[in-house]
Parts: C-alpha cells; structure tokens; sequence
C-alpha cells in the first residue's frame, strides 16, 4: 500500500513564489518516489481550486494531491508583510486549522509522515497524529536585518521554535551553525537532528562555456530582495563594478549587466537608482528559465547577512558560474577564491565592503576573460548538495516515520 506524505508550506505549487525552501519543497514534488502519493497543503494563489477539498493537479509530470487552506493572490505571496493581518503565515495557520477535518480525512487509514519548514506549524501535524520531520534552515538572530513581522514580534518566535524542536520526530538542519543553535537552546532535541542542506537539481542546472557574444559582464542574482540579503551593498556593489569596468574594461569586459530574476520592488531600495540603467528585470521565472537565465551569465552575487544554504548559490556553481560574497562560514567549502569565486569580509562601513566586492568582481571577470575559470570544475563543487545524493536520505527518514502511524 502506498503511503501518503503531506507537505505543509506557504505556496502553490503551480506558482511562482521565490526562495530556497520553495526550491526544496519543488524539488520533493518532483522527484519523490513512485511508492509515496504525495498531499500538498498549501495555498490557492488562482483562485481556481475549492479551499479543503483535494484536487489532483500536475507538477513537473507528476500528479500530486492539492488541498489548499488559504487564498492569497500571486501579486501578494512573494511580499513581506508589515501588518499582522497580512501575514501569508498567520492566514495560512488560521486555514489549517479551520480545515482540520479536511486534513484528518485526507489521512485517514494511511501510513504517512509529514514535513514542515516553519516553526509555527508544529501543532498541526501532531493533531492530526502525524509524524513529521522539521527541516530549519534560517539562522537569523534578533539583531540581524529582516523585513517582515519576524523581527517585530521575535518572543513569539523563539517560543514557536523551541515548541516545534519538541514536537518533531526528525529535524534537518540546513547548515551545521543551524544545528549548534538547535543544540544550543534545546540540547534534549540533538539527538533527533542532523544536517542537509537543500538540493540542486543538477540534471537542470548544468555547467556550460561562459558567454562570449559581446562586451558586458553579466551579473545574474535570482531571490527575493529581503532586508536580511543587503541589496543597498548588493546594487552599490554594481554600481562600482560598472564604473570600473567603464572607465578601465577588462578584457573583452567593458560593461555590466545585472539580471534579476524574482518579483521584489527593487525601485524601494534608493541605490537601485544607480544600476537601473543596466538592470534586466525578468520577474518571476520557472525553474528552467531561471537555469537558461544563468547559463547566459557570468557571475553571481550574495550579499546577506545571513543564510541557511542558499539554493541560488547553489544553482549558480551547478550551471558552471562564480559567486562573489560576502563571506559567511558555510560558504567557504564552495566558493574557492581563483576556483569558484571569492568571498569579502562584511566592513564595518558599507562603502568599503562594497569597494572590497567590486574589486572581487574585477578579478573573477579577469579570470574569465583569461580562461582560468572552469565550469565543469565548479560544478563538480555542487556534486555531494545534488537530488540524487541528498534526497533519499530525507525520503528514507519519511518512510521509517510513516510505519509509527
């Protein structure tokens, strides 16, 4: 007999919402095995499908089951939400609840597991006696830079986080910071907790000779535009790379080209004013687009102030491209200065780190231009992060939870 795993996540399936763990949650409706039907509850972004009832929809060739709890349109899905009451997070709790009959009889009679990636969900599985694995992947702290109701209401969430290391029967940490700070607050809960990152699909992000067509460099960042990912350094950055390479060209490099690839307001940031003029803004692409879109480019960019395992850092590497970033520990494995890009240390004054990465950039546009970059090298870096490597682990951890129900 089959068994069922329900997915619990803030989106819609045949939608467009950006982020890591949206990556990973397509990824796992794509590629789960042929023995797991798969129940996704998520969010109705057409208005298309009747709220707690299961419809069959198709995902990347699969038939999935889609019970959604909660409308909200796909022009408001990929916003942070500055009041309570436009909270994606609380209206989605507010739909599981309400539809926990639903949800109940969906499962009923099977062997099956589920999986969340927010804290504030945990309650949910355990109502239904439901199994489920915890996958945390944000190490932000309450001082660092967030854009949403988070930082606002930061007791909530180190209550919510410590109620759902309790509840879970399996957590996946996506970084082994992530799992220090789960050993930290709640050493009891060690035990049950190992470390994966997200995955890369590697059969569709795949490395490829850099561009050669004309003279721009181009810089391709894809995600939302989060306070917690800097974009003032990020578009400042650029602004000085372009200026660089106007005033003293690189090899064939005399000018930059920046593709961004999500549905933030870039026009919020007042430094966007300075790269506008070469900015290419694609909106929100599928999966495959967004691989062509970084197939055509030359380097990468990540400026945040913190990260779990970024998919796009990912991706970028697995198609054969370079990251340059602001350094944070877990990315020193992949990004190798003179290999796969180069990492910056944050200064204490933003001018500078944006002077520091500009330079970086310079020399990653030299090494292009000189051929001492390897795509297929790069993409090998990738290799153990891949579907193929990662996700029967989490797939196998799913379908020992199942045979407890």
């Amino acid at each position: 007999m089959p068994r069922r795993l329900a997915l619990f996540h803030t989106m819609d399936p045949r939608g467009d919402k950006l982020g890591g763990i949206e990556t990973h949650v397509r990824l796992m409706l794509a590629r789960h095995p042929a023995d797991i039907e798969l129940l996704f509850v998520g969010i109705d972004e057409r208005g298309d499908c009747p709220l707690g009832r299961v419809t069959p929809i198709m995902c990347d060739g699969r038939t999935i089951a889609f019970l959604p709890v909660a409308r909200i349109p796909s022009d408001r899905i990929n916003l942070a939400a500055k009041r309570v009451f436009q909270s994606t997070t609380l209206r989605y709790a507010l739909g599981l609840v309400r539809h926990l009959p639903a949800l109940r009889r969906a499962l009923r009679g099977q062997a099956a597991s589920g999986e969340i990636e927010r804290y504030e969900f945990a309650a949910i599985p355990k109502l239904l006696r439901l199994p489920f694995v915890l996958l945390v992947h944000n190490e932000g702290t309450k001082d660092d830079k967030m854009d949403s109701l988070l930082k606002r209401y930061w007791f909530l969430h180190q209550w919510n986080e410590r109620w759902a290391l309790a509840l879970a029967d399996s957590v996946f940490a996506v970084n082994e910071a992530i799992a220090r700070h789960v050993e930290r607050v709640a050493p009891s809960h060690a035990r049950k907790t190992a470390v994966m990152s997200v995955s890369v699909d590697t059969e569709r992000f795949v490395p490829t000779p850099f561009p050669a067509s004309d003279d721009a460099f181009h810089v391709c960042f894809a995600g939302r535009l989060d306070d917690f990912k800097d974009p003032p350094l990020m578009f400042a950055t650029l602004a000085k790379l372009a200026a660089r390479l106007e005033a003293t060209p690189v090899g064939r490099f005399r000018r930059v080209v920046f593709d961004y690839v999500g549905a933030s307001d870039s026009q919020r940031f007042a430094e966007f004013a300075g790269i506008e003029r070469f900015t290419v803004r694609h909106g929100p692409r599928k999966a495959a687009e967004v691989a062509a879109l970084m197939a055509r480019a030359h380097a990468g960019i990540i400026t945040s102030f913190f990260e779990g395992m970024p998919c796009y850092l990912l991706e970028m590497l697995a198609s054969g491209r370079p990251v340059g970033a602001i350094a944070l520990p877990q990315f020193s494995r992949l990004i190798l200065p003179g290999y796969s890009g180069t990492l910056v240390e944050r200064q204490p004054e933003p001018e500078a780190s944006a002077e520091k990465l500009a330079e970086a950039f310079v020399g990653i546009a030299r090494a292009i231009d000189e051929g001492r970059l390897d795509p297929a090298a790069m993409a090998a870096l990738v290799a153990p992060y891949s579907v193929e490597s990662q996700m029967g682990r989490l797939f196998a951890c799913h379908a020992a939870l199942a045979t407890q129900r």
